[in-house]
């Protein structure tokens, strides 16, 4: 289903909104995180697929891939991070400690009481387990009824404590935030609520490092490479740091954007209806874990309601053909991610495959055999065995760095029942 968002408009960047987050901000993210072991040094390759391009009527397909950011595997390792060490240099303003002594776990003595919380599907709670390990502080990760025990294990091998509750993503959000005003521990959460933005915002702003990477050879003065972006919904964190990204630097002249949730997750698209945000229709538990997200960030909606032209959903058959497509390099291209391609990942191109299907959708997403499009593939396979059911392929490692880069090291398990 394409809804074509009535509020979206091409114009300048807003000034209210660059007070929240911009280009010059999230490349001190940047900066930050290229000192951590634990992520690549070079940005992630974004691949041209020409045949693919073919096949679906466009000019144009590039696709940026996450897999190869860091052993965790996804793009959620931009986020989280980021925002531990925005909160940590809050807390402690006069200790003047710097990102890369933190990542290096050089106050970790110091930090050895701090506690952070979070829900998560599974990727997001990676990537702070990761960066608490790193810091030195404790970590409390909220899984919800859905989480497979393949996705609680690397978790859990990160040294955080992990609390499983019988409902879904939302409740787990609710969780966490319970037992965060219970012990006086701090949510490192990618969603917000009321009264609660900050993080957040650190969050979205970290995913904004993709746009950075994407355009850092464009001149200035260039066009924009992309006519359209496709973006991964969620609860809108991802969407809203990309596109304000490409927002801000290309005002008017912005690419398009659209955002793709599961049919049964379609949180933003029904916030897109209503004009503000708005929960789910549906029952929220997909196939695509990192899009199951029953509830939008309302200040991930303050960028979205302007900017994303249209919102649509696909099913959980269409994310898996899109899977084996880019698995199997069906079309001709060499197999994207060593055919690694996870089940949120894919979603970007299950969405286009379906535009390019209907002839009037293509119509009105402007979908013509000029149009350069950009995908990002937000994860690898970080459930092997579900890619393996869905793909027939198995998974390959495809990330390497130093051994002190190692994302599985350290960690006692630890798993707890909810008080």
């Amino acid at each position: 289903m394409l809804f074509t968002n009535p509020q979206a408009r091409r114009r300048a960047y807003d000034e209210s909104l660059r007070e929240v987050m911009s280009i010059a901000r999230g490349r001190q993210s940047r900066q930050w995180l290229s000192s951590w072991n634990r992520l690549a040094p070079q940005p992630t390759p974004a691949w041209s697929l020409p045949l693919l391009a073919k096949q679906l009527g466009i000019g144009q397909l590039t696709v940026k891939d996450e897999s190869k950011r860091s052993a965790l595997g996804s793009f959620k390792v931009l986020g989280a991070p980021v925002a531990l060490l925005r909160l940590v240099l809050r807390h402690w303003p006069d200790r003047k400690w710097t990102p890369a002594d933190l990542l290096a776990g050089k106050h970790a003595a110091q930090l050895r009481d701090f506690v952070v919380i979070s829900a998560t599907d599974g990727n997001h709670g990676r990537a702070l387990a990761a960066a608490a390990q790193s810091i030195g502080c404790r970590c409390v990760i909220v899984l919800h009824a859905q989480v497979s025990e393949e996705r609680e294990t690397p978790i859990a091998a990160l040294g955080a404590e992990i609390v499983r509750i019988t409902g879904n993503y939302d409740e787990s959000v609710e969780e966490a935030a319970r037992l965060a005003r219970a012990n006086g521990w701090e949510v490192v959460s990618d969603t917000s609520y009321d009264g609660y933005e900050e993080v957040p915002r650190d969050v979205m702003q970290g995913y904004g490092i993709l746009a950075d990477e994407l355009l850092e050879h464009t001149a200035a003065d260039a066009p924009c490479p992309f006519t359209h972006v496709v973006l991964q919904g969620g609860v809108g964190g991802l969407a809203a740091g990309v596109a304000s990204h490409f927002w801000e630097r290309y005002g008017a002249a912005r690419p398009a954007f659209i955002v793709v949730e599961p049919e049964q997750a379609d949180c933003l698209l029904q916030s897109a209806r209503s004009g503000r945000p708005a929960r789910a229709t549906g029952s929220v538990d997909s196939v695509m874990a990192g899009l199951a997200c029953g509830e939008t960030s309302p200040l991930a909606w303050r960028f979205l309601q302007p900017a994303v032209d249209a919102f649509m959903t696909v099913s959980d058959a269409q994310a898996e053909h899109a899977m084996r497509t880019l698995a199997t390099g069906e079309a001709g291209d060499t197999p994207v991610l060593s055919g690694e391609s996870g089940e949120s990942g894919a979603a970007g191109l299950a969405a286009l495959q379906v535009l390019a299907a209907d002839p009037e959708a293509r119509r009105a997403a402007g979908l013509g055999p000029e149009a350069r499009v950009l995908l990002i593939s937000t994860e690898g396979a970080t459930a092997p065995g579900v890619y393996r059911a869905i793909t027939g392929r198995r998974a390959k490692k495809s990330w390497r760095r130093s051994s002190n880069g190692c994302c599985t090291r350290g960690g006692r398990r630890k798993r707890r029942s909810v008080r």
